[in-house]
């Protein structure tokens, strides 16, 4: 396990070497918000860097409901009951291993790795705007038909998800990276994410940090042009 910080923001990667998997805690006046519960191995590491922070975890936020976002989310219940669980209204359902698309989204199968034991239901579903001590929900569909983002308010620190990955070089979710393809193949619509990510780049983040790679700090040229450089190849394509 490794962490890294930077201002109210701590990275927590599991197998960065190998595969690295990141989830967040964000530090708040009272206490900690997790931003993703990595792998199911991963609860005990998640709970140490909380302790070395010296706050408690009191929210849990999913970016999405992907295995390798929600792994530790039964174990890290078991620990604290009384956090809630926080996720968009849409990747509820795909949290509880719903597949099925409503008649307005692209009908493509919906990719990745969806659980099919998980004991934890959400408490609380967000939208579009809704605020979480300092972060603002941010609806970026693509590489699940719920995926959602996270701008911290103070810093402009932008918790993204799958949305973009880091990992082998800056990528829009969807596009395939040959160093690291995996986001890529649980991407749903790459499409729908490219939309997505233009989004996210309107939010001028200071800081970006991802799922999958390093955080990236003044992020906005790298994130146009991996937003280019996926339109390009669907251009190429169609």
């Amino acid at each position: 396990m490794r962490v890294i910080n930077n201002k109210h923001l701590y990275q927590v990667t599991f197998m960065a070497s190998v595969f690295p998997v990141n989830c967040y805690l964000v530090e708040e006046t009272d206490g900690l918000t997790l931003i993703d519960a990595a792998l199911g191995f991963c609860t005990k590491g998640i709970m140490k860097a909380a302790e070395t922070i010296g706050k408690p975890i009191t929210k849990i936020v999913l970016t999405h409901a992907h295995e390798d976002h929600v792994g530790a989310l039964d174990s890290l219940k078991e620990l604290l009951p009384e956090v809630p669980v926080y996720i968009s209204q849409r990747d509820h359902r795909l949290m509880n291993g719903d597949r099925s698309l409503d008649s307005h989204e692209v009908q493509l199968p919906i990719k990745g790795g969806v659980p099919k034991k998980l004991k934890t239901s959400a408490n609380i579903l967000l939208k579009e705007g809704d605020v979480i001590g300092s972060l603002t929900a941010i609806e970026t569909p693509g590489h699940t038909p719920g995926s959602m983002s996270f701008l911290d308010l103070r810093t402009k620190a932008l918790i993204a998800g799958d949305a973009f990955q880091t990992r082998g070089g800056m990528a829009v979710a969807g596009d395939i990276v040959p160093w690291f393809p995996f986001p890529a193949f649980g991407t749903w619509s790459k499409e729908t994410a490219l939309t997505s990510a233009r989004k996210l780049v309107g939010c001028q983040p200071e800081l970006l940090a991802v799922g999958h790679g390093e955080m990236v700090l003044n992020p906005v040229n790298e994130m146009e042009k991996a937003i280019k450089n996926l339109e390009r190849k669907i251009r190429v394509r169609s």
